[in-house]
Parts: C-alpha cells; structure tokens; sequence
C-alpha cells in the first residue's frame, strides 16, 4: 500500500498544479457565487412629476426602511435604461400616491420589491388617511412612537437557546461548493486505477509480491488524504481569513467531510468500475457529479424540494446528508450523537458502492 501512496504523491509532488487550482476553485466559486448573498439589491427610483425632486425625496426616505434593499434616485432617462441593458432588475416610478415598476423580465427579486414597495405605499396611504380625517398634523409622530413602544411585544426564542438559529446561506454555499470541488478532485485520484490499467502498470503491480488489496487500499487512501488535505486548507482559509461562519465545532465539521469524502470516493470506485477507459470516465464523471448538489438541493434553502422522487434519489448520494449534518453543527449546535445517523448512512452508501465498484472491476479484469 505505502508503495502505491508514494507513487501517487510523486505524480503530485512533480506536479502540484492541478490539487492548487482545485483549492483555488472552491474559493473562488463561493467567493463569485455566495459572496453577495448577503448584499442589498440596488433599485433606481424616479419620478417623472412636475415637482419630481419632492416626490423622490420622500419616498426615498421611506422605502429606505430594509436592509435587503437600497433605493436610489436615479434620473428617469437612466433608469430605464440601467433596467432595459440588465444592469439593474427593476426601477421603481414614484408618484405622489402611487408607483409604477419598470422591468424587463419577470425574475426572483421583482416580486419581493413589488411586496415591499407595495407595503410602503399601503402604509403611508394609511397614515395619510388617519391625519386627514382627524386633522391631525402629528398623527405620523404618533404612530411612530406607537411602533417603536408598543403596549404589547412578542419575543421569538429557541427552544434550547435564547435567540431562535437563522440560516445563513453564504455558509450553506461554502460547503456545497467545497464538496464539489472536492468530488472532482477526488474522482480524478480514483480513475488513476483506470489509467494504470491501460498503461500495464496495474498488472506489472498483480505480478510483484503485493497484494491486490494493498493496490486498492493504496489508490483509496491516497485519494482521501489529497481531497481531506484540500477540504481542511479551504474550511481554514474561510474560517480565519474570511471571518466565514463555520461554527466552533471544526473537528466535527472535519469527521463530517471525512466520512463524505469516503463515501464519494467509493462512488467514484464504482463509476471506475463501470468504465473501460479513462476517456469514459471523464465523459459519465463530470457530468453525473454537478447535478448532485443540485437534486440534493445544497444551493436551496432547507424544504425547497418537495419532490418524492428527487427527494428519495438525493438519499442514494451523500451530499444531502453531509450537507444537512454541516448545517446542523454550524446553526444548530448539534452534537456527535445528533450526527451520527447521517454518518452511518454515507458510510452504509460507502460500503455497498465501493464492494460494487471493486466487484466490477475485478470481474472485468477476470
């Protein structure tokens, strides 16, 4: 087994690049993909009124009330043009008691910006309509104040904590990107059996004193000590460099990838077994694996698949539990024993896939 690990990292040891671009894409992908999760969605807000200024001072103000979102006065001309070249999803045309939306297509955030705008007007119109049948100037101060100091309040609370767990999907998508990577990374290592095959390595290796379970047991091993080595340099590096939230249970983050990491491998062993020719393997490989995360649903929020179907073929792949384990840990403070069932299921998926995989491989070669 030694034999074949070293072998293995004098390949990597000559050649470090592609386990470098490996760790580099999973930062980069969360980096372009999760990093602005969190950021406002700009919207242009105009008005096309005689006292045009007025009428966007106010409302400015007004929308300005959500962190998800910044209203900014923009100039009517630019506006639409800023909506009409996709630079901007929407520009809101302010009016005295009334807004237009001017979009171009029907995406995602137009809806949460048409239920926010909506809530603002319907609000201020209220308020509009309590100071004119009263004739009271001050009825808004006094409605604020009411807001602000309520008579009663309602307090959310966890039930085993103070402050009831809120997702964070920067998180959730740092995770899901790093399996992915890692799952290509580690599918790469495996089909190294199929390379060594067809070069006559592997049979020159049946032909020396070692046996063929040190063979296999060195390609694993290898394969997860340079993908575990890959996971652990990412999950630093966002931990303490980009102050990411990953929670204070990192040894139980890395027995979670651990576990995935295996299971993974195992699957890989099995693709390998299917295949005849390295070529094959880069054909089925990389285009099954990225639709993983997306039946499992790791770049959802939690329950957006409802599907049976996909729901049940999501249980057949680790991702779905590793990805459920993580978040657990990191937003719920579970334990090992709150985990362990997910990690007896990717190490059952494990089992069953790499005693297939080996299966097949040896019967072919038989």
């Amino acid at each position: 087994m030694n034999s074949v690990v070293w072998a293995q990292f004098a390949k990597d040891k000559r050649n470090p690049l592609v386990v470098l671009l490996f760790i580099a894409g999973s930062i980069l992908m969360t980096l372009l993909f999760a990093g602005g999760v969190h950021t406002p969605t700009t919207v242009a807000i105009f008005s096309e009124e005689a006292n045009a200024t007025e009428i966007v001072e106010k409302w400015e103000v007004l929308l300005n009330v959500d962190d998800s979102f910044q209203f900014v006065a923009v100039d009517p001309a630019q506006a639409r043009a800023d909506v009409r070249d996709g630079k901007m999803d929407v520009a809101v045309k302010v009016m005295e008691m009334d807004y237009r939306l001017v979009i171009t297509s029907d995406l995602p955030t137009i809806s949460y910006v048409q239920q926010h705008v909506d809530k603002v007007f319907q609000r201020e119109a209220h308020i509009q309509a309590m100071a004119g049948s009263e004739g009271n100037d001050t009825i808004r101060e006094e409605i604020e104040t009411y807001f602000n100091q309520p008579p009663f309040q309602m307090e959310v609370q966890g039930i085993d904590q103070e402050e009831p767990p809120q997702l964070n999907l920067s998180t959730q998508l740092m995770f899901a990107f790093t399996f992915l990577i890692s799952t290509f990374l580690l599918g790469f290592k495996v089909n190294q059996v199929t390379y060594d095959k067809v070069s006559g390595v592997w049979n020159r290796m049946i032909l020396s004193p070692m046996k063929k379970t040190s063979m296999y047991c060195g390609y694993i091993f290898y394969s997860f000590l340079i993908t575990f080595f890959q996971m652990v340099v990412v999950l630093l590096v966002f931990q303490y460099l980009m102050s990411y939230e990953v929670g204070g249970q990192l040894w139980l983050i890395l027995l979670i990838a651990a576990f995935f990491i295996f299971s993974m491998i195992s699957i890989a062993m099995l693709i390998t077994g299917i295949v005849r020719t390295p070529e094959q393997f880069y054909a089925i490989y990389p285009s099954l694996i990225p639709l993983i995360p997306l039946i499992s649903g790791a770049y959802m929020m939690p329950g957006t698949i409802t599907n049976p179907v996909l729901l049940f073929i999501a249980d057949l792949f680790p991702m779905a539990h590793a990805m459920d384990a993580m978040m657990s840990v990191i937003f719920y403070h579970a334990g090992l024993s709150d985990v362990i069932m997910a990690l007896l299921t990717m190490l059952l998926i494990g089992i069953i896939a790499m005693g297939l995989g080996i299966n097949l491989i040896e019967r072919r070669n038989q």
